[in-house]
C-alpha cells in the first residue's frame, strides 16, 4: 500500500527547501540562467539522483531526470513545468510540477514497476520570462524555436541572453542542440496550481486542463491634446485620457459580450500633471480564450469600438501588437487517462480552462500534452501568500500514479 500522505510530506518539505532559493534577500525572486538557477539544478538533480534517476542538463539550461526503461530504444513520456519564479512570487508556481513527480519515481523504484517507456522529468529553465521579456524560452528551445532576434535580447542589466548563457556554462550556438528531434515522445503531462479560484469554489483538490487560452497583446496609444485644466472648455477638449478610460470600459464590455477575458493592466499618462489635460495615453490590452476564432473577433470588435471613440473624441490612435500565442487544446486521450485516474482516487473529475500560459503550449508543438490543476487557497498567485494543502498534493500524487499505470498498459 503506497503512503501518499507521506510522499506528499515529504514533496511540501522539498518545495519549502526550494522555495529558499532566491537572489533577492527578501523575498523569492529566481530567473533564469542565474546562479540561482544553477543551484535549484544541482538541489533538484540530487533529488532525482537519490530517486535512482539518470540527470542532465541540455544547452539550454533545463535539468532532467530519466527513469529508464530496459530498452534503451523506447519511446518516452515527459512530466514536468519550471523552475524559474517571478519577482516576489510563490513557492509552489512551477515548481510543484518538477518535485511531485520525483517522489512517484521513488515508488516505482521501490517496487520494481517496469514500464514500456522512459518516464522523463524536467525542469524548465525559464517559462516566466522575467529575465529577458520573453516567455517559454526553456521549453521553446525543445521544440527548435529559438528565433534568431533572441540573440539581441537582453535583461536589465544589459547583459545579453548568449552572454548569460554563457556565464551559465552553455553556448548560445548550441542552443539547438536541446531540441527533440525523435518522433517518439509519447506525451507531455504537467501538473500545475491552478492560479485561479475555480476548484476551490467547487470544493475540489484537482481538476482535469481541456484547453490552454491563447492570447493576444497589445500597446494601444491615444494622442489627444494637452491644456490648462482650468481655462479649456469640456466640449472642447481632446482628452487622452478620459478617451482611454471610455476605451477601457468598451474592452471590458466587447469581452463580456463575446465570453472572453480582456484586461488593460498598463497605463501611462502624459504630461501627468494635477492641472493638465491629458495629451498622450498609453495603455496594454491582454485578450485571451480558448478559442482563436472567438478571441479573434471579440479583438475585431474591440478595436471597431476604439476608433469609434477615438473618431468622435478627435484623437489619434496607434495600435501595435506585441505578442500572440495560439490557444492549445489538451488531448483527449489524455485527458481521459487522466479522469479515470482522479475517478479512481474517489474524486470527481471536474474539467476546467487555464487562462495562464504554461510550458505545455511550447511542448504541444511536439506531441500530445495534458495538465492537472491543483488546488490553491482563493487563487492567489504570483506572490508569496500562494498556498496549497498537503492533502490535495497526496490526492495529485495518487491520480499521476494512477495515470502512470494506465499509460504502461
Amino acid at each position: 500500500m503506497i503512503d501518499f500522505n507521506t510522499l506528499a510530506q515529504l514533496v511540501m518539505a522539498r518545495l519549502e527547501e526550494l522555495g529558499n532559493i532566491s537572489q533577492h534577500p527578501d523575498y523569492l525572486d529566481r530567473r533564469y540562467l542565474t546562479p540561482e538557477h544553477h543551484q535549484a539544478n544541482r538541489l533538484v538533480a540530487g533529488w532525482m539522483g537519490d530517486a535512482g534517476m539518470v540527470t542532465w542538463q541540455d544547452e539550454a539550461g533545463n535539468l532532467w531526470g530519466r527513469y529508464e526503461c530496459l530498452d534503451p530504444d523506447a519511446p518516452r513520456f515527459i512530466m514536468g513545468s519550471h523552475l524559474d519564479t517571478v519577482p516576489n512570487g510563490g513557492k509552489y508556481d512551477g515548481m510543484l510540477g518538477v518535485v511531485a513527480p520525483i517522489s512517484l519515481i521513488h515508488v516505482l523504484k521501490g517496487t520494481r514497476t517496469p514500464l514500456p517507456f522512459h518516464l522523463d522529468i524536467v525542469g524548465f529553465g525559464d517559462e516566466e520570462g522575467t529575465r529577458f521579456g520573453s516567455t517559454l524560452l526553456g521549453s521553446k528551445a525543445l521544440t527548435g524555436q529559438w528565433p534568431e532576434s533572441w540573440a539581441k535580447m537582453k535583461d536589465e542589466t544589459g547583459m545579453s541572453l548568449p552572454d548569460a548563457l554563457e556565464q551559465f556554462g552553455l553556448a548560445y550556438e548550441k542552443v539547438n542542440d536541446a531540441a527533440i528531434t525523435d518522433t517518439q515522445v509519447l506525451g507531455y503531462l504537467e501538473l500545475h496550481i491552478e492560479q485561479g479560484p475555480v476548484l476551490e469554489h467547487e470544493r475540489l483538490p484537482v481538476g482535469v486542463v481541456s484547453a490552454i487560452a491563447g492570447a493576444r497583446r497589445f500597446e494601444i496609444t491615444v494622442t489627444g491634446m494637452a491644456g490648462h485644466a482650468g481655462t479649456v472648455p469640456m466640449t472642447m477638449r481632446q482628452d487622452a485620457l478620459a478617451t482611454s478610460s471610455e476605451m477601457n470600459l468598451a474592452v471590458e464590455q466587447v469581452a463580456i459580450e463575446h465570453n472572453v477575458v480582456a484586461t488593460v493592466g498598463k497605463i501611462e499618462n502624459k504630461p501627468n500633471g494635477v492641472n493638465v489635460i491629458s495629451g498622450v495615453t498609453r495603455f496594454s490590452l491582454d485578450i485571451r480564450s480558448e478559442n482563436n476564432s472567438q478571441r479573434d473577433a471579440a479583438m475585431e470588435q474591440i478595436m471597431h469600438r476604439i476608433k469609434q471613440i477615438a473618431t468622435r473624441r478627435n484623437v489619434s490612435l496607434d495600435i501595435k501588437q506585441t505578442h500572440e500565442a495560439p490557444a492549445v487544446q489538451c488531448d483527449h486521450r489524455l485527458q481521459s487517462i487522466l479522469k479515470t485516474a482522479i475517478n479512481e482516487c474517489g474524486i470527481p473529475a471536474y474539467t476546467l480552462l487555464s487562462g495562464a500560459g504554461h510550458d505545455a503550449m511550447a511542448m504541444a508543438a511536439l506531441c500530445p500534452v495534458a495538465m492537472m490543476f491543483l488546488r490553491c487557497d482563493r487563487g492567489i498567485s504570483h506572490h508569496p501568500a500562494e498556498a496549497i494543502k498537503t492533502e490535495d498534493v497526496a490526492v495529485a500524487l495518487a491520480a499521476l500514479h494512477a495515470t502512470i499505470n494506465h499509460l504502461a498498459k
